[in-house]
Parts: structure tokens; sequence; C-alpha cells
């Protein structure tokens, strides 16, 4: 396994790893240019597994400093593993890695928010040692009904 920090080329396999993670199909060309953005901008860090050059893991992080904090904090925006390489220890390198690029970053914390009916993902995380302290909520601000947020997607 090789883990590495992401790039341009690596989008369409990204892309299809969080499509996979969403369960639906998201548009590559609004994908390509966010995330063309982000691998511009310091405050974000795409970090990829590939076994035999292909990219088979992501753990896409954003560093903020936060004022309820009064620090930097590391958020995991998404984190996706091919389902044919769950299990191997694959994710917890990438999340250990993803902590000490936090570090590295000047970040005090790293968190995660999660859906609630992924539990092997909330099991995968308190593993790793996280904690679950805090509810998220979302309500969506447009009128497209087909990008609705909900338990399951």
């Amino acid at each position: 396994m090789n883990y590495r920090k992401g790039n341009l080329d690596d989008c369409i396999a990204i892309h299809s790893l969080i499509c996979e993670m969403e369960n639906r199909e998201l548009s590559y060309d609004r994908f390509y240019t966010i995330y063309q953005d982000q691998l511009s901008d310091c405050h974000y860090y795409c970090l990829v597994c590939e076994q035999e050059r292909a990219v088979i893991g992501v753990l896409n992080l954003r560093f903020e400093a936060q004022l309820h904090h009064t620090e930097n904090i590391a958020e995991i925006l998404e984190f996706a593993v091919a389902d044919t390489y769950r299990n191997k220890g694959i994710g917890k390198e990438m999340f250990s890695q993803s902590c000490q690029i936090a570090k590295i970053n000047g970040c005090s914390q790293i968190e995660v928010a999660c859906n609630q009916l992924r539990e092997n993902t909330h099991h995968f995380y308190m593993r790793e040692g996280m904690n679950n302290f805090h509810f998220k909520f979302s309500k969506r601000l447009c009128e497209d009904s087909a990008q609705q947020n909900s338990i399951g997607t």
C-alpha cells in the first residue's frame, strides 16, 4: 500500500469512491471543480491510499480555527475505502496518518460527522479512540428534493 497526498489525476477514482459511499451518483463536473479548488487550498488535505497505482481509499480533511475551541481543529469530510479492501487495516492506517497530518497542520483535535445508520463506521471511530459527544443537524436550503439530506444517504 502507498499512502500519499491526492492530486488532480486521482479525481475520477475519488469520485467513484465517494459515490459508492453516498450510494448515489454525484455530478462529476461539480465534484471536479470542488476537488480542484480544495487541492489549491491549504485548509484541505486529501489523503489517498493506492495499491498497484489504483486509488482504493480516500480521506479528505479540512483544517480550521474554531472560536468555540479557540484552537485549530481538523474535520474528516469524506472517508471511504473500496469494498474489497475493507477490514484489512487500510482505514486504520489512513486514520492514523490523518491524525499526524492534522497535528503537523497545528490542529489539537480531529472530528468527524457520520450518518446514523453507519453503525460499523461508528464502531471503527470508537475503536480509534474517538468519542461521540455531539449531534449534527442539517437542513436543505434548496428545493431540489433529489439532493435531500436524510438518514441512510
